[in-house]
């Protein structure tokens, strides 16, 4: 049996926000960390509320075993790390964009049992959403095992990997486009004479719910849009605002623009 449940080899801020879900789940005694020196190790330990541990310790020692390195650093974390990966018995769950479970089956050898995941940011508050696919090698048991580790960060949906890419462009980089949203309309309100602290806590206050709103009542958000434009009212001057200014295509193609750029990082 595996002395930790799940090691993270990088613990940046996506890694961190993941192993500290894993340590809700199993404690902290039973997750380990390794970054790229032992005081930076010792430092997401101590943060994140877990062990560090080395590379190696980690590749040898655990069930589940992320890989939260940068896509452009990965062959040479694995080139360093080789005896080691190919004596691993451990799940490999990699976090690296763009980069497939094919090619990840290169990296770390064609037997390996390989989960690819997306998280986002939101992990770190339990409201996140990871979206996964796994190689053939990892059974049914081991990934209700996964998502049961990975459960306080958040949802969890699997997918085909094909769709990963458009998906990721759309949950992993979102949260970006939403802070981007909520900063915009606080500027609005402050334009407009709302204080700054109230205008940013209402602006995320409204995107929380109507996000709530829309996963609860499943309706298309279309409909529930049409619900607050009353006839001649402030709020369809509003969307209409938004029209003129490209709101919908400049959505869109910050999704295409992302799904590109992973594409490259692959």
């Amino acid at each position: 049996m595996a002395k930790y449940e799940a090691g993270f080899i990088g613990a940046g801020n996506m890694g961190g926000a993941l192993a500290l879900a894993a340590a809700k789940k199993t404690g902290g005694d039973h997750i380990a960390v390794a970054c790229s020196t032992r005081e930076r190790s010792e430092a997401a330990a101590q943060r994140l509320g877990c062990t560090a541990e080395t590379p190696q310790r980690i590749l040898s020692d655990s069930r589940f075993v992320f890989l939260g390195v940068k896509p452009q650093m990965v062959v040479g974390v694995v080139e360093g790390l080789k005896a080691d990966i190919l004596a691993s018995k451990g799940i490999f769950v990699s976090m690296l964009a763009g980069v497939s479970l094919e090619k990840l089956a290169l990296l770390l050898g064609a037997d390996k049992k390989i989960i690819r995941i997306m998280p986002n940011t939101p992990c770190a508050v339990g409201q996140g959403l990871i979206l996964y696919a796994a190689n053939g090698r990892v059974s049914e048991d081991e990934l209700c095992a996964f998502r049961e580790l990975m459960a306080p960060a958040g949802a969890l949906d699997e997918l085909n990997e094909h769709l990963i890419d458009a998906a990721s462009a759309v949950s992993g980089c979102g949260p970006a486009y939403a802070y981007l949203f909520i900063e915009a309309l606080a500027d609005g309100g402050v334009k407009n004479g709302l204080p700054r602290a109230k205008a940013q806590r209402y602006a995320a206050q409204m995107l929380l719910g109507s996000a709530e709103m829309a996963l609860r009542t499943g309706r298309h958000p279309g409909q529930l849009k049409d619900e607050v434009c009353s006839p001649g009212g402030s709020t369809i001057a509003g969307v209409a605002a938004l029209e003129r200014s490209g709101f919908r295509s400049a959505c869109i193609e910050a999704v295409d623009a992302a799904v590109e750029k992973t594409k490259q990082l692959g």
